[in-house]
Protein backbone atom coordinates (compact mmCIF):
# COMPACT_ATOMS: atom_id res chain seq x y z
CA UNK A 1 0.00 0.00 0.00
CA UNK A 2 1.15 3.57 -0.63
CA UNK A 3 1.59 5.80 2.22
CA UNK A 4 -0.62 8.77 2.47
CA UNK A 5 0.74 12.06 1.94
CA UNK A 6 1.33 13.58 5.32
CA UNK A 7 -0.55 16.73 6.47
CA UNK A 8 1.30 19.94 7.08
CA UNK A 9 -0.15 22.37 9.61
CA UNK A 10 -1.16 25.84 8.27
CA UNK A 11 1.37 28.25 9.14
CA UNK A 12 0.40 31.57 10.99
CA UNK A 13 0.86 34.75 8.44
CA UNK A 14 2.85 37.02 10.76
CA UNK A 15 1.97 40.70 10.95
CA UNK A 16 4.25 43.00 10.04
CA UNK A 17 3.75 46.83 10.33
CA UNK A 18 4.13 48.86 7.69
CA UNK A 19 5.32 53.08 8.39
CA UNK A 20 3.81 54.03 4.90
CA UNK A 21 0.69 52.41 5.81
CA UNK A 22 -0.10 53.13 9.04
CA UNK A 23 0.74 56.75 8.07
CA UNK A 24 -1.99 56.11 5.27
CA UNK A 25 -4.60 54.96 7.96
CA UNK A 26 -3.62 58.20 10.39
CA UNK A 27 -4.58 60.65 7.54
CA UNK A 28 -7.60 58.76 6.35
CA UNK A 29 -8.84 58.57 10.02
CA UNK A 30 -7.62 62.24 10.78
CA UNK A 31 -9.15 63.35 7.80
CA UNK A 32 -12.94 61.96 8.84
CA UNK A 33 -13.04 63.35 12.13
CA UNK A 34 -11.60 66.52 10.85
CA UNK A 35 -14.20 66.27 8.08
CA UNK A 36 -17.51 64.94 10.52
CA UNK A 37 -16.68 67.56 13.33
CA UNK A 38 -16.36 70.26 10.57
CA UNK A 39 -19.78 69.54 9.13
CA UNK A 40 -20.98 69.20 12.74
CA UNK A 41 -19.80 72.91 13.67
CA UNK A 42 -21.40 74.19 10.17
CA UNK A 43 -24.78 72.34 10.87
CA UNK A 44 -24.90 73.78 14.78
CA UNK A 45 -24.02 77.38 13.18
CA UNK A 46 -26.74 76.74 10.96
CA UNK A 47 -29.27 76.26 13.58
CA UNK A 48 -28.25 78.91 15.66
CA UNK A 49 -28.97 81.27 12.44
CA UNK A 50 -25.05 82.03 12.01
CA UNK A 51 -23.28 81.51 8.56
CA UNK A 52 -25.10 81.46 5.56
CA UNK A 53 -28.91 81.06 5.34
CA UNK A 54 -30.40 78.22 3.12
CA UNK A 55 -30.81 80.02 0.23
CA UNK A 56 -27.25 81.37 0.06
CA UNK A 57 -26.43 77.69 0.70
CA UNK A 58 -28.75 77.07 -2.26
CA UNK A 59 -27.05 78.96 -4.71
CA UNK A 60 -23.45 77.83 -3.71
CA UNK A 61 -24.35 74.46 -4.68
CA UNK A 62 -25.71 75.90 -7.94
CA UNK A 63 -22.92 78.28 -8.59
CA UNK A 64 -20.54 75.09 -7.64
CA UNK A 65 -21.63 72.84 -9.70
CA UNK A 66 -22.13 75.22 -12.44
CA UNK A 67 -18.05 75.92 -12.65
CA UNK A 68 -17.59 71.75 -11.98
CA UNK A 69 -18.91 71.11 -15.13
CA UNK A 70 -16.93 73.36 -16.57
CA UNK A 71 -13.92 71.81 -15.19
CA UNK A 72 -15.29 68.38 -16.79
CA UNK A 73 -15.73 69.70 -20.38
CA UNK A 74 -12.37 70.51 -20.22
CA UNK A 75 -10.91 67.02 -17.99
CA UNK A 76 -12.56 65.35 -21.28
CA UNK A 77 -10.02 66.44 -23.42
CA UNK A 78 -7.12 65.70 -21.00
CA UNK A 79 -8.95 61.83 -20.29
CA UNK A 80 -9.30 61.53 -24.13
CA UNK A 81 -5.88 61.82 -24.69
CA UNK A 82 -3.98 59.92 -22.38
CA UNK A 83 -6.63 57.04 -23.11
CA UNK A 84 -5.40 56.82 -26.70
CA UNK A 85 -1.74 57.80 -26.25
CA UNK A 86 -1.21 57.34 -22.57
CA UNK A 87 0.41 60.45 -21.50
CA UNK A 88 -0.69 63.62 -19.94
CA UNK A 89 -1.17 66.56 -22.82
CA UNK A 90 -0.87 69.90 -20.49
CA UNK A 91 -1.30 72.08 -22.68
CA UNK A 92 -4.58 71.44 -22.90
CA UNK A 93 -5.42 74.25 -20.88
CA UNK A 94 -4.34 76.36 -23.74
CA UNK A 95 -6.70 74.89 -26.15
CA UNK A 96 -9.26 75.91 -23.46
CA UNK A 97 -7.85 79.47 -23.67
CA UNK A 98 -7.42 79.79 -26.63
CA UNK A 99 -11.13 79.09 -27.91
CA UNK A 100 -12.17 82.35 -24.71
CA UNK A 101 -9.55 84.65 -26.65
CA UNK A 102 -10.72 84.19 -29.72
CA UNK A 103 -14.67 84.13 -28.66
CA UNK A 104 -13.80 87.27 -27.29
CA UNK A 105 -12.98 89.63 -30.35
CA UNK A 106 -16.44 87.83 -31.89
CA UNK A 107 -18.72 88.32 -28.85
CA UNK A 108 -17.09 91.96 -29.28
CA UNK A 109 -17.52 92.52 -32.50
CA UNK A 110 -20.99 91.45 -32.32
CA UNK A 111 -22.17 93.55 -29.41
CA UNK A 112 -20.53 96.58 -31.57
CA UNK A 113 -22.94 96.12 -34.20
CA UNK A 114 -26.16 95.39 -31.62
CA UNK A 115 -26.84 92.22 -33.18
CA UNK A 116 -25.17 90.85 -29.26
CA UNK A 117 -28.27 91.73 -27.71
CA UNK A 118 -30.74 91.65 -30.50
CA UNK A 119 -30.12 87.67 -31.46
CA UNK A 120 -28.99 86.88 -28.22
CA UNK A 121 -29.20 82.58 -28.87
CA UNK A 122 -28.02 83.33 -32.10
CA UNK A 123 -24.69 85.75 -30.88
CA UNK A 124 -23.82 82.77 -28.48
CA UNK A 125 -23.89 80.12 -30.93
CA UNK A 126 -22.08 81.43 -33.48
CA UNK A 127 -19.68 82.69 -30.70
CA UNK A 128 -19.59 79.12 -29.49
CA UNK A 129 -18.67 77.71 -32.88
CA UNK A 130 -15.69 80.04 -33.38
CA UNK A 131 -14.35 78.90 -30.17
CA UNK A 132 -14.88 75.51 -30.78
CA UNK A 133 -13.08 75.88 -34.26
CA UNK A 134 -10.18 77.96 -32.61
CA UNK A 135 -9.71 75.61 -30.01
CA UNK A 136 -9.69 72.27 -32.38
CA UNK A 137 -7.33 73.92 -34.67
CA UNK A 138 -5.06 74.47 -31.59
CA UNK A 139 -5.34 71.23 -30.65
CA UNK A 140 -5.06 69.70 -33.65
CA UNK A 141 -1.65 71.86 -34.48
CA UNK A 142 -0.06 70.83 -31.63
CA UNK A 143 -0.40 67.31 -31.85
CA UNK A 144 1.03 67.58 -35.43
CA UNK A 145 3.67 69.84 -34.65
CA UNK A 146 4.37 68.84 -31.29
CA UNK A 147 3.52 65.49 -30.62
CA UNK A 148 3.69 63.27 -33.53
CA UNK A 149 7.37 63.92 -33.92
CA UNK A 150 7.84 62.19 -30.66
CA UNK A 151 5.13 59.16 -30.96
CA UNK A 152 7.32 56.38 -30.04
CA UNK A 153 9.68 58.17 -27.87
CA UNK A 154 9.45 57.85 -24.09
CA UNK A 155 6.34 58.81 -22.23
CA UNK A 156 8.59 61.21 -20.22
CA UNK A 157 9.26 63.32 -22.88
CA UNK A 158 6.15 64.49 -24.83
CA UNK A 159 5.03 65.04 -20.89
CA UNK A 160 7.98 67.50 -20.82
CA UNK A 161 7.43 68.85 -24.05
CA UNK A 162 3.46 69.69 -23.55
CA UNK A 163 4.62 71.28 -20.50
CA UNK A 164 6.96 73.65 -23.30
CA UNK A 165 4.20 74.22 -25.55
CA UNK A 166 1.66 74.94 -22.34
CA UNK A 167 3.79 78.18 -22.11
CA UNK A 168 4.53 79.00 -25.57
CA UNK A 169 0.23 79.42 -25.91
CA UNK A 170 0.30 81.30 -23.22
CA UNK A 171 3.13 84.13 -24.35
CA UNK A 172 1.88 83.92 -27.98
CA UNK A 173 -1.23 84.89 -27.11
CA UNK A 174 0.20 87.32 -24.53
CA UNK A 175 1.52 88.55 -27.68
CA UNK A 176 -1.50 88.49 -30.04
CA UNK A 177 -3.83 89.84 -27.37
CA UNK A 178 -1.66 91.95 -24.85
CA UNK A 179 -1.16 90.91 -20.99
CA UNK A 180 -4.24 92.76 -20.14
CA UNK A 181 -7.47 91.16 -18.94
CA UNK A 182 -9.87 91.20 -21.80
CA UNK A 183 -14.05 91.51 -20.74
CA UNK A 184 -16.68 89.84 -22.63
CA UNK A 185 -19.77 91.78 -23.27
CA UNK A 186 -22.44 91.05 -20.50
CA UNK A 187 -24.73 88.03 -20.92
CA UNK A 188 -27.24 88.72 -23.52
CA UNK A 189 -31.02 88.71 -23.42
CA UNK A 190 -32.36 86.01 -21.24
CA UNK A 191 -29.15 85.19 -20.37
CA UNK A 192 -28.25 87.87 -18.11
CA UNK A 193 -31.67 87.64 -15.92
CA UNK A 194 -32.97 84.62 -13.83
CA UNK A 195 -34.67 82.11 -14.81
CA UNK A 196 -37.45 80.56 -12.31
CA UNK A 197 -36.77 76.22 -12.43
CA UNK A 198 -39.12 74.62 -9.79
CA UNK A 199 -39.38 77.63 -8.02
CA UNK A 200 -35.58 78.42 -8.04
CA UNK A 201 -34.48 81.30 -9.11
CA UNK A 202 -31.44 80.18 -11.43
CA UNK A 203 -29.01 82.98 -13.30
CA UNK A 204 -29.25 82.62 -17.20
CA UNK A 205 -25.98 81.94 -17.92
CA UNK A 206 -25.88 79.04 -15.16
CA UNK A 207 -28.50 77.42 -16.64
CA UNK A 208 -27.13 77.61 -20.39
CA UNK A 209 -23.96 75.56 -18.37
CA UNK A 210 -26.25 73.07 -17.48
CA UNK A 211 -27.78 72.31 -20.56
CA UNK A 212 -24.60 72.71 -22.91
CA UNK A 213 -22.35 70.40 -20.51
CA UNK A 214 -24.73 68.02 -20.08
CA UNK A 215 -25.78 68.23 -24.43
CA UNK A 216 -21.94 68.31 -25.36
CA UNK A 217 -21.68 64.94 -22.47
CA UNK A 218 -24.47 63.34 -24.44
CA UNK A 219 -23.08 63.78 -28.27
CA UNK A 220 -19.72 62.64 -27.00
CA UNK A 221 -21.31 59.38 -25.52
CA UNK A 222 -22.89 58.67 -29.00
CA UNK A 223 -19.85 59.64 -30.65
CA UNK A 224 -17.50 57.48 -28.75
CA UNK A 225 -20.06 54.54 -28.47
CA UNK A 226 -22.09 55.00 -31.88
CA UNK A 227 -20.01 55.77 -34.57
CA UNK A 228 -17.16 54.33 -36.48
CA UNK A 229 -14.57 57.13 -35.71
CA UNK A 230 -15.65 56.14 -31.92
CA UNK A 231 -15.11 52.55 -32.57
CA UNK A 232 -12.19 53.55 -34.08
CA UNK A 233 -10.87 55.50 -31.08
CA UNK A 234 -11.60 52.65 -28.71
CA UNK A 235 -10.20 50.58 -30.40
CA UNK A 236 -6.51 51.98 -30.31
CA UNK A 237 -7.30 53.03 -26.70
CA UNK A 238 -7.22 48.96 -26.63
CA UNK A 239 -4.01 48.23 -28.30
CA UNK A 240 -2.62 50.68 -30.94
CA UNK A 241 -0.90 47.75 -33.18
CA UNK A 242 -3.33 45.78 -33.58
CA UNK A 243 -6.18 48.59 -34.15
CA UNK A 244 -3.32 48.96 -37.15
CA UNK A 245 -2.99 45.33 -38.12
CA UNK A 246 -6.98 45.77 -38.32
CA UNK A 247 -7.60 48.11 -41.05
CA UNK A 248 -8.05 51.17 -38.66
CA UNK A 249 -5.76 54.33 -39.64
CA UNK A 250 -4.08 55.13 -36.15
CA UNK A 251 -2.89 58.28 -37.46
CA UNK A 252 -6.05 59.89 -38.22
CA UNK A 253 -7.81 58.44 -34.88
CA UNK A 254 -5.09 60.42 -32.94
CA UNK A 255 -6.20 63.42 -35.09
CA UNK A 256 -9.85 63.23 -34.00
CA UNK A 257 -8.95 62.46 -30.46
CA UNK A 258 -7.55 65.71 -29.97
CA UNK A 259 -9.80 67.62 -32.29
CA UNK A 260 -12.92 66.23 -29.99
CA UNK A 261 -11.05 67.45 -27.01
CA UNK A 262 -10.07 70.81 -28.46
CA UNK A 263 -14.01 71.23 -29.44
CA UNK A 264 -15.42 70.46 -25.89
CA UNK A 265 -12.16 72.92 -24.57
CA UNK A 266 -13.74 75.57 -26.77
CA UNK A 267 -16.98 74.27 -25.36
CA UNK A 268 -15.83 75.20 -21.64
CA UNK A 269 -13.79 78.85 -23.06
CA UNK A 270 -17.04 80.08 -24.10
CA UNK A 271 -18.97 79.41 -20.98
CA UNK A 272 -16.02 80.19 -18.73
CA UNK A 273 -15.73 83.28 -20.11
CA UNK A 274 -19.96 84.13 -20.13
CA UNK A 275 -19.96 82.98 -16.73
CA UNK A 276 -17.04 85.26 -15.62
CA UNK A 277 -16.55 87.47 -18.28
CA UNK A 278 -12.75 88.06 -17.49
CA UNK A 279 -9.96 86.43 -19.76
CA UNK A 280 -6.30 86.64 -20.56
CA UNK A 281 -3.49 84.92 -21.47
CA UNK A 282 -3.34 82.95 -18.13
CA UNK A 283 -7.20 81.90 -18.07
CA UNK A 284 -6.26 78.67 -18.82
CA UNK A 285 -3.47 77.79 -16.49
CA UNK A 286 -5.54 77.31 -13.36
CA UNK A 287 -8.86 75.67 -15.11
CA UNK A 288 -6.59 73.37 -17.18
CA UNK A 289 -5.00 72.16 -13.54
CA UNK A 290 -8.23 71.82 -11.74
CA UNK A 291 -9.66 69.73 -15.08
CA UNK A 292 -6.58 67.58 -15.12
CA UNK A 293 -7.41 67.18 -11.11
CA UNK A 294 -10.94 66.49 -12.34
CA UNK A 295 -9.77 63.90 -14.56
CA UNK A 296 -7.66 62.32 -12.05
CA UNK A 297 -10.11 62.54 -9.33
CA UNK A 298 -12.86 61.10 -11.73
CA UNK A 299 -9.90 58.09 -13.32
CA UNK A 300 -7.68 59.56 -15.44
CA UNK A 301 -9.19 57.80 -18.91
CA UNK A 302 -12.96 57.26 -18.40
CA UNK A 303 -15.38 60.07 -19.84
CA UNK A 304 -17.68 60.00 -17.66
CA UNK A 305 -15.14 60.11 -14.47
CA UNK A 306 -13.91 63.20 -15.58
CA UNK A 307 -17.14 65.22 -16.13
CA UNK A 308 -18.27 63.29 -12.54
CA UNK A 309 -14.50 64.45 -11.65
CA UNK A 310 -15.46 68.32 -12.76
CA UNK A 311 -18.30 68.48 -10.43
CA UNK A 312 -17.25 66.98 -7.64
CA UNK A 313 -14.13 69.25 -7.39
CA UNK A 314 -16.26 72.16 -8.07
CA UNK A 315 -18.42 71.46 -4.93
CA UNK A 316 -15.26 70.68 -3.45
CA UNK A 317 -13.62 74.12 -4.28
CA UNK A 318 -16.82 75.77 -3.46
CA UNK A 319 -18.91 74.50 -0.69
CA UNK A 320 -16.18 72.74 0.92
CA UNK A 321 -14.33 75.46 2.95
CA UNK A 322 -17.41 76.63 4.54
CA UNK A 323 -19.14 73.38 5.12
CA UNK A 324 -15.89 71.63 6.85
CA UNK A 325 -13.33 74.35 7.18
CA UNK A 326 -16.00 76.79 8.53
CA UNK A 327 -17.55 74.58 10.74
CA UNK A 328 -14.22 74.37 12.30
CA UNK A 329 -13.69 77.60 13.25
CA UNK A 330 -11.04 78.68 10.89
CA UNK A 331 -11.11 82.34 9.37
CA UNK A 332 -11.37 83.74 5.69
CA UNK A 333 -12.08 80.26 4.60
CA UNK A 334 -13.17 81.80 1.09
CA UNK A 335 -9.87 82.06 0.23
CA UNK A 336 -8.81 78.36 0.91
CA UNK A 337 -10.91 77.28 -1.79
CA UNK A 338 -8.36 76.02 -3.88
CA UNK A 339 -6.69 74.52 -1.15
CA UNK A 340 -9.25 72.35 -0.67
CA UNK A 341 -10.15 71.39 -3.82
CA UNK A 342 -6.79 69.64 -4.19
CA UNK A 343 -6.73 68.49 -0.87
CA UNK A 344 -10.00 66.57 -1.49
CA UNK A 345 -7.84 65.20 -4.73
CA UNK A 346 -5.29 63.75 -2.07
CA UNK A 347 -7.72 62.58 0.17
CA UNK A 348 -9.75 60.62 -2.75
CA UNK A 349 -6.84 59.45 -4.09
CA UNK A 350 -5.58 57.59 -0.66
CA UNK A 351 -8.47 56.41 -0.28
CA UNK A 352 -9.51 55.17 -4.00
CA UNK A 353 -5.89 55.42 -5.90
CA UNK A 354 -7.72 54.65 -9.25
CA UNK A 355 -10.06 57.83 -8.91
CA UNK A 356 -13.94 56.79 -8.05
CA UNK A 357 -14.93 55.12 -11.37
CA UNK A 358 -11.20 53.19 -12.00
CA UNK A 359 -8.65 53.86 -15.15
CA UNK A 360 -10.11 52.50 -18.04
CA UNK A 361 -7.13 51.51 -19.61
CA UNK A 362 -5.84 49.16 -22.63
CA UNK A 363 -3.82 46.25 -22.35
CA UNK A 364 -0.83 47.76 -23.12
CA UNK A 365 1.29 49.25 -19.43
CA UNK A 366 0.41 52.89 -18.88
CA UNK A 367 1.82 53.80 -15.99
Amino acid sequence: MSSSPAKTKPTARRFRFNWVDGFLWFIRVAALIAIVVGITGSVQNYIAGEGLTAVQWRDLVISSTSTGLMYGLIALGYSMVYGVLGFINFAHGEVFMAGSMVGFIAATLLFENGFWDANPFAAVLFVLIISMMTSTIVAVLVERIAYKPLRNSPRLIPLITSIGVSFFLQYAFAGLFGVASQSYPPAPGALGEDVIIFGIPIQGTKVLVFVVAMVSMVGLWYFVTRTKSGRAMRAVAEDKEIAGLMGIDVDRTIVVTFAVGGAMAGVAGLLWALLFRVVDFQTGFLPGLKAFTAAVLGGIGNLPGAMLGGVLLGLFEGVGPLLVLGGLGIPAVSQLKDAVAFAALFLVLIFRPSGLLGERLGSEDRA
